[in-house]
């Protein structure tokens, strides 16, 4: 049995999606919530992947984990500065979108630009939920609710911290063009600057 745990997630503003209770995710504007998983747009190896990350940052963006509430190391951090995916280094939250919820994970009122993170439909643990993802590798960041901020776009992106390293030296709204620390450029695309 499948519990709704809110109502089909709208997202406002330019990025209008509605989410059907049907079997096809309705789009309204740019983004669109997906009922699987699509490929992802940069790849890497499993061997790859466990040799760069934690094994709690392989389990939770591999293998659509959890970290525990109240324990990430971003959930405080309330430097300017950008969040990169841990997995491609893409940009997908800035400093400035970033809120205290209370609920024991880092929140944000919306990705960092366009594209950066992708919404799939999610039916796991007996319920129905909106998946965020990265828009480029398809790691699992967390979850989007719309009981976010109602003065900003009401959205509520509940992201893992393991999910995320944050990069203080990037001011807000900054174009990305340095490499980070895997010698990518935080694009998401690993040939570009190289």
């Amino acid at each position: 049995m499948l519990v709704r745990t809110l109502a089909p997630v709208l997202i406002r503003g330019t990025r209008t999606v509605v989410l059907t209770m049907g079997n096809q995710a309705v789009s309204k504007g740019d983004e669109k919530i997906y009922k699987e998983r699509p490929p992802p747009k940069v790849t890497f190896t499993e061997e790859d992947l466990r040799a760069r990350l934690s094994e709690e940052e392989y389990r939770i963006t591999q293998e659509r984990g959890t970290e525990r509430a109240w324990t990430g190391e971003n959930l405080t951090i309330k430097d300017d500065g950008v969040f990169n995916c841990t997995v491609c280094g893409t940009q997908l939250f800035k400093s400035d979108e970033k809120f205290e919820s209370g609920t024991g994970w880092p929140s944000f009122t919306d990705m960092a630009k366009k594209g950066s993170v992708m919404f799939i439909e999610d039916e796991s643990h007996g319920m129905v939920r909106t998946e965020a993802a990265c828009g480029q590798c398809g790691a699992h960041l967390g979850h989007v609710f719309e009981d976010g901020p109602q003065e900003t776009t009401g959205l509520r992106y509940c992201i893992n911290s393991a999910c995320l390293k944050f990069d203080p030296k990037k001011k807000t709204g900054a174009v990305t063009s340095s490499a980070d620390a895997g010698g990518r450029d935080g694009s998401g695309d690993p040939e570009e600057g190289k």
